[in-house]
């Protein structure tokens, strides 16, 4: 990953962090590589139970970096294509749906701009806690393109689809209080990054299977039929059933201790 996207790990909790400060990080080839390569490594540790993604200086994303790619077709070519074995999205969809493919909860934590690919690096989180000064935009089509790093997947889960019409038409940017009533934040927080931290701390406190077949659970069932999503969570109960971690929450709880939890195997 080089020095463009840092990860921590503490207590389960895997800090993801963009860095880039000095180009508010701006996605360069070199970033969305790093990007992905990062979510494959959060994605093939078992002791990470959350993971916190936010960006380093003043803002989360600023899009696009036209001018690594300027005169950089093999670049851009490199990026559009797509390992079919590994993922359905191309190298560029990767570093925003990477993080749904990521079997743990995913939190975003933006302040300043999340515009265009960073909109939608924010989007593939599973939560989104907004600073007061956080703007967000898919701002795509102020420069003749359409967003293409799978927010087809993400944005119409969250808002209306007159609403994802309105956004990618106009390409407008969102302050946070009106992002939190479209729907885009889960939250608002003088201090996203702290906050998002102690949520994937709460979350790193329960059965890590659990904590995966929950997110897998909620992912994977809007894909699918009613009786097909009904039958999802008897496939998921049942392997927790009886099993080690589910007997460790119950004691824990009822002995009033801090469950000891073992890891999932490495997949």
């Amino acid at each position: 990953m080089g020095d463009r996207v840092l990860i921590d790990i503490d207590g389960g909790v895997a800090h993801v962090r963009l860095n880039r400060p000095d180009k508010h990080n701006a996605l360069d080839p070199a970033m969305f590589r790093a990007l992905a390569d990062a979510g494959r490594q959060v994605a093939a540790n078992p002791s990470i139970r959350a993971a916190v993604l936010s960006g380093e200086g003043k803002s989360f994303c600023a899009g696009l970096d036209f001018a690594s790619f300027l005169g950089d077709q093999p670049a851009m070519q490199a990026l559009l294509e797509r390992n079919p074995d590994e993922s359905p999205a191309n190298g560029a969809q990767r570093a925003a749906w990477v993080w749904q493919e990521v079997p743990v909860p995913v939190i975003a934590a933006v302040r300043g701009v999340a515009f265009g690919g960073g909109f939608q690096i924010a989007l593939g989180a599973d939560l989104r806690y907004l600073a007061p000064d956080a703007r967000l935009s898919a701002m795509e089509l102020k420069w003749g393109l359409v967003p293409d790093m799978a927010i087809t997947q993400t944005l119409l889960g969250l808002v209306r689809r007159d609403i994802a019409r309105e956004l990618l038409f106009t390409g407008r940017i969102v302050e946070a209080t009106e992002a939190k009533a479209l729907g885009l934040a889960t939250r608002l927080s003088d201090d996203p990054l702290q906050d998002a931290l102690e949520t994937a701390r709460l979350i790193a406190t329960k059965s890590p299977h659990a904590i995966r077949a929950a997110k897998r659970l909620l992912r994977d069932a809007e894909d699918r039929s009613r009786a097909d999503a009904l039958l999802l969570e008897t496939e998921l109960q049942l392997p927790l059933l009886g099993s080690p971690n589910a007997m460790e929450a119950v004691q824990a709880n009822m002995q009033k201790r801090q469950p000891r939890f073992s890891d999932p195997d490495a997949e």
